[in-house]
């Protein structure tokens, strides 16, 4: 069977695995790391639930590049991007790592962080403790967690490890059986991600569908209130985002729209609804 592009990307990934320095990691040492850099945690998923502007909370994406588009924006420059977007009134930024497939550096997060007081999520592929640890070197207040690529223990573990260092996870899922993962590890931010990463098909009835079996049985109680829905991919229109709020997603993740859009503030606006 032929690989699909996530296959290609989590091969990539052992690889530079492979190079990191040998050993375990402990909280303990992402709070040292955490201190180390002096800035503290920022609460990624307090700002995602308070939104500085509009009704919904958007995790705005610093960007160049994907596998399925090409090159997004060639005038890159990731701390004006990431200015532009706080100014725009983001409530979170999500920045892109990896850089055999979406031309991204650890080096943007770094310039982002000293750039910007919103709270950053590392986007990229964590299959290794390892690269929670790199996360917090380069400035990171939330890692994603993506439920496709790694096992239940794995899972877990990642999970406990950024809860008891005080980091958010974004637990990604794209169908039921990657949903009831994610519940069982704990995870409270709960990305659905409209896009197949096998296929690279997107489709927003999938944020639609998984948050029934989300918020199955959960109608006033504590656990809806302490989980948190954020749709991810696919989203361009104001009607996009109301269609996803009706459904429960209090947050949205929006890379390509916005940086496609030729005005971030315009655009954010627009998603935000706000004039």
């Amino acid at each position: 069977m032929k690989p699909n592009i996530l296959d290609t990307i989590v091969a990539q990934k052992r690889i530079e695995v492979a190079r990191l320095p040998e050993g375990t990691v402990a909280a303990h040492q992402l709070r040292e790391a955490i201190h180390a850099r002096g800035t503290g945690v920022r609460d990624f998923a307090g700002a995602l639930r308070n939104p500085r502007r509009g009704d919904v909370g958007l995790i705005a994406e610093v960007k160049k590049a994907s596998p399925s588009l090409g090159v997004i924006c060639p005038d890159f420059d990731p701390v004006r991007i990431a200015r532009a977007y706080e100014d725009a009134g983001a409530s979170c930024l999500s920045v892109l790592t990896d850089e055999q497939f979406f031309q991204g550096s650890l080096e943007h997060l770094k310039a982002v962080r000293s750039a910007v007081g919103l709270p950053l999520l590392r986007k990229d592929f964590l299959i290794d403790e390892r690269q929670i640890l790199e996360a917090v070197a380069g400035g990171a207040d939330a890692i994603l967690l993506i439920v496709a690529i790694l096992t239940d223990d794995q899972l877990a573990h990642f999970h406990a490890l950024a809860d008891a260092a005080g980091l958010a996870a974004l637990v990604e899922v794209h169908d039921e059986a990657e949903l009831e993962r994610a519940l069982r590890c704990g995870a409270r931010l709960v990305g659905v991600n409209n896009r197949d990463l096998k296929t690279f098909q997107v489709d927003l009835g999938t944020t639609e569908r998984l948050s029934r079996r989300l918020w199955a049985g959960a109608e006033g109680s504590c656990v809806q209130d302490s989980r948190l829905l954020v749709a991810e991919s696919g989203i361009h229109t104001r009607a996009d985002v109301l269609r996803l709020r009706q459904c429960g997603a209090g947050a949205i993740l929006v890379g390509e729209s916005l940086m496609k859009s030729g005005s971030v503030a315009a655009k954010a606006a627009e998603l935000m609804g706000v004039s």
